[in-house]
Order: C-alpha cells, then structure tokens, then sequence
C-alpha cells in the first residue's frame, strides 16, 4: 500500500463495472489505479497516486523531477522497489541511489570533508 502521493504515467485506460481504472506505470512497477478522481485522464498522462487513486494530473516534467527526487532520498525503493530504468530513460538516473541518501561524512569512501581518500 502507498502511503505517499507517487507520479507515475497512465499507460492503459479501461472501464470496470463503470469506474473508470487505469494501469499506472512507476518506471518498470505497474499498479491498477482508479481514474474516478481525474476523468480527464487519458493515455500517457502524468498523475499523482495515492493509495490506489489519481488524485491530480501534471505534467511530464514535474513527474520526472519528482521522481527522481523521491528516488534521491529512497522513497521510491520502499514505496514501489522501482529501479533506475524509469530515471535512465529520461537521462535523470543519478547512480546508486543508497551512497547519495546519506551525507558525505557517512559515505566509507570519502574522508567526510566530500573528497574521496
């Protein structure tokens, strides 16, 4: 279950029972979401998610940047397992993301001052 308000790209839109669902895709992680919130929906939309339902639309960019945000401080990792193939093909993958989360001074490759020894 999601606890935070994820962006991921509709990648399918279908009608159950008379709800409008989607399938959402978080890089390589793709769930079943429902649309009720965000009609206008369609087809390679970005979305905010939230447990289980769009909340709100935006655009690519934003997605992207919030991402890769999320990614730099692990949320994505615990929230979805999502790896870096969503950042890589947008040219925003920044590396293993455990060695960036924590601060230089904790990093055992560097002599804490952010210079490797």
């Amino acid at each position: 279950m999601m606890c935070l308000g994820v962006p991921g790209r509709v990648t399918d839109i279908r009608d159950d029972r008379g709800t409008k669902m989607a399938t959402v895709d978080f890089g390589g992680v793709t769930k079943d979401i429902c649309l009720a919130f965000v009609p206008e929906a369609d087809v390679g939309d970005y979305a905010i998610i939230h447990a289980g339902f769009a909340i709100t639309l935006l655009d690519e960019a934003s997605a992207l940047e919030t991402l890769a945000m999320m990614r730099d401080v692990g949320l994505l990792d615990d929230e979805l397992g999502i790896d870096d193939s969503m950042m890589a093909q947008h040219g925003s993958s920044n590396g293993n993301r455990t060695d960036r989360a924590r601060p230089d001074s904790a990093r055992p490759d560097t002599d804490g001052a952010g210079a490797t020894p």
